[in-house]
């Protein structure tokens, strides 16, 4: 993969995340360049990775190919309505992975038809464990779409959508399901407790049978999830008994409805910016 100089606006968590897995897979440090309105967080990146630090955005931007903003979006207008009239952004990739910011709301913020991917990359990048969406305008040619998705691929899986409205799917499945996982893990170990089990007890129950189950999950990939599910619920035993109350609860219609929520705020999301 041929390096090309990366910028990253913005030096949150997941900047960081994309970042460190970069370095560990031997991108070279000095191709990267983080800009922050404080230095706190880029003394850090600094210290712990070597890259270039900068709290200007026009000159981080001016030095890079690939343009990654990380910013929140009610600050994105700001941030790339400076960046287009500082200089010309002719010849860079732009990659955006903030939610809820249309790629055609977010050339309109920059003044130009440039290439953009989208992406929604979810909390566990942080961990290298990751799955991140991606979306490409048409701007964008191959080179740079196989560039983007082994930018992002340095923090876990990737997968492509053919169409932008598919990243509020991505969002539903992936970018906010953690938080289900954690809800459900969070019903468990607050019950164990009150069934009599310790804290720590209980958290390590909980947490190592969730662990194990998604290793299940991905180490058989050519089996359904159904029928994982069906292998390890024995015909009038615990785990039958167990499913069946959530089957009468309606849990599948329980999780549609929570996935169909988040679609409609993303959806919301991309009519205030």
């Amino acid at each position: 993969m041929e390096h090309k100089k990366i910028a990253f606006i913005g030096a949150g968590n997941m900047t960081a995340a994309i970042i460190s897995g970069l370095v560990k897979s031997g991108y070279p440090s000095d191709y990267i360049i983080a800009s922050n309105p404080s230095v706190g967080k880029l003394n850090e990146l600094q210290k712990k990775h070597g890259i270039q630090i900068t709290q200007d955005n026009n000159q981080a931007v001016s030095q890079a190919d690939v343009i990654v903003l990380a910013v929140k979006p009610q600050l994105m207008e700001q941030v790339c309505q400076q960046l287009a009239q500082a200089q010309s952004l002719t010849g860079k990739v732009f990659v955006s992975i903030a939610a809820g910011i249309l790629s055609a709301r977010l050339l309109e913020m920059l003044g130009g038809n440039y290439p953009l991917v989208r992406t929604m990359p979810n909390t566990p990048s942080l961990l290298g464990k990751g799955m991140t969406g991606l979306y490409a305008s048409e701007q964008v040619d191959s080179k740079d779409r196989d560039f983007v998705q082994y930018m992002m691929s340095a923090v876990g899986e990737t997968v492509w959508v053919a169409k932008e409205s598919d990243i509020d799917l991505v969002i539903a499945c992936a970018g906010s399901s953690p938080a289900y996982f954690f809800l459900f893990a969070e019903a468990m170990q607050k019950h164990a407790m009150e069934l009599g089990l310790s804290r720590d007890t209980a958290r390590l129950l909980v947490q190592q049978a969730m662990l194990g189950s998604a290793e299940m999950v991905c180490n058989n990939d050519t089996l359904e999830i159904e029928q994982l599910r069906t292998q390890v619920t024995s015909k009038g035993g615990t785990t039958a008994q167990a499913v069946a109350s959530f089957q009468s609860d309606n849990l599948p219609a329980i999780v549609a409805k929570a996935m169909d929520a988040a679609i409609e705020r993303a959806q919301q999301m991309a009519k205030q910016f």
